[in-house]
């Protein structure tokens, strides 16, 4: 059927609808008066038989091609458990009138179909079809009723176009983290391989250049480079999948800050760390998570400030119960914006795209890790001064 016309049916008011639209539609189509009223009245009793029992019936009216031939047509869907008696004079009416009346009982609904046949001399074709369709899709509303439930109807209609839209964005990044995983697995291997055999290189007794023994050292760290590429990508699936595994066990904080502030020393020889600890206290934490935490927020407070300038790694107690870890650089510094986004994944901003590498995947999973915790992680920053990022663990408690 080639649909013109569709109206829910839920109550008395929808009647009215129901026989107004039918018979405007078989007058635009040219029929006469009288068979325009018996069209429209086989189509309002089913639809009241309808409503009696049941707010979720359906008419749709419009056209059916046989061929040369058009038929007007109507269709009303309900709920396949009901079932018509003798006292539904109305469903009994309405086959009376038209000249093909059918019920179909299928497993997920009822269907009753009402045609009349129409008389080549109305000459319809595609074109002439088309802007009835249009015509009825501009229709003003007939009365309020039919005002608000159009208005309904268009709400709905967006809701079901947002929820479809969400669906399909949701199918996309299930497809994406997948493909991250699978490649992320597959490029580890070789990647693990590749820097066993350089190290081995590195490690030979035999007679090795200097020139060779700096390509080999190049090669070791952009190997390590991609092997942390390739588990933020690892990770990042993981937390897609929700299946980021914690080993929590309690830990002296002061001690474990002490220990990576010491790595990073080695890491960032050029710069200078100062640390400023609060009393020491005891928190729960997944120590080779938190290890990946602070040498993720150490590194980038080396890699967006210049050599020789300071760290800061700080503690304080909240006032919730909580200890209060700050890393402070004095380096570029963010714009309001980019505090913002800082933690969105694959975020980067475009001050530091050009000059400085990265997948905008630390400061992500970073932040999810905190909050897996139990913890909060925020930033507060100055263009040109400096950034501190701070996130918060909750204390151990007797």
């Amino acid at each position: 059927m080639i649909n013109v016309v569709s109206i829910s049916l839920e109550n008395e008011m929808d009647l009215v609808l129901a026989h107004k639209r039918s018979m405007k539609l078989a007058e635009r189509l040219g029929l006469s008066t009288a068979t325009q009223t018996t069209f429209a009245t086989a189509v309002s009793e089913i639809a009241r038989t309808v409503i009696e029992h049941t707010d979720d019936g359906i008419l749709e009216i419009g056209l059916e091609q046989n061929q040369t031939r058009y038929s007007l047509m109507a269709t009303v869907s309900y709920d396949n458990s009901i079932r018509f008696t003798n006292n539904d004079a109305g469903f009994y009416y309405a086959q009376k009138l038209v000249p093909e009346f059918d019920l179909t009982e299928t497993v997920d609904c009822n269907l009753i179909v009402m045609k009349i046949g129409l008389p080549r001399s109305l000459k319809l074709d595609p074109v002439k079809i088309n802007i009835l369709k249009k015509e009825f899709a501009n229709e003003q509303p007939i009365n309020a009723y039919d005002e608000i439930k159009q208005r309904n109807a268009r709400l709905s209609q967006i809701a079901h176009e947002k929820d479809e839209e969400l669906r399909r964005t949701k199918l996309v990044d299930e497809k994406k983290t997948e493909f991250i995983s699978i490649a992320s697995h597959e490029l580890k291997t070789p990647m693990t391989v590749l820097k066993a055999y350089t190290q081995m290189a590195r490690g030979t007794k035999e007679p090795v250049s200097d020139q060779l023994r700096e390509l080999l050292s190049k090669i070791d760290f952009q190997s390590n480079k991609l092997l942390t590429l390739v588990q933020q990508l690892l990770d990042i699936s993981k937390i897609e999948n929700g299946n980021l595994q914690y080993h929590l066990q309690p830990v002296k904080l002061n001690d474990f800050l002490n220990q990576q502030v010491e790595v990073m020393k080695h890491i960032l020889p050029h710069h200078e760390f100062s640390i400023n600890y609060c009393n020491d206290v005891d928190v729960l934490i997944d120590e080779l998570r938190m290890e990946q935490v602070l040498a993720n927020l150490l590194g980038n407070a080396g890699k967006y400030s210049d050599k020789q300038t300071k760290i800061s790694v700080e503690t304080m107690l909240s006032d919730e119960g909580a200890v209060v870890v700050s890393i402070i650089d004095q380096g570029r510094g963010m714009t309001a914006e980019t505090m913002t986004s800082v933690f969105d994944k694959f975020y980067r901003a475009k001050d530091v795209l050009k000059s400085h590498t990265g997948l905008g995947m630390g400061l992500y999973i970073t932040s999810k890790i905190i909050t897996d915790h139990q913890g909060k992680i925020w930033v507060e920053s100055e263009k040109g001064v400096g950034s501190k990022f701070c996130f918060s663990l909750p204390l151990v408690t007797n």
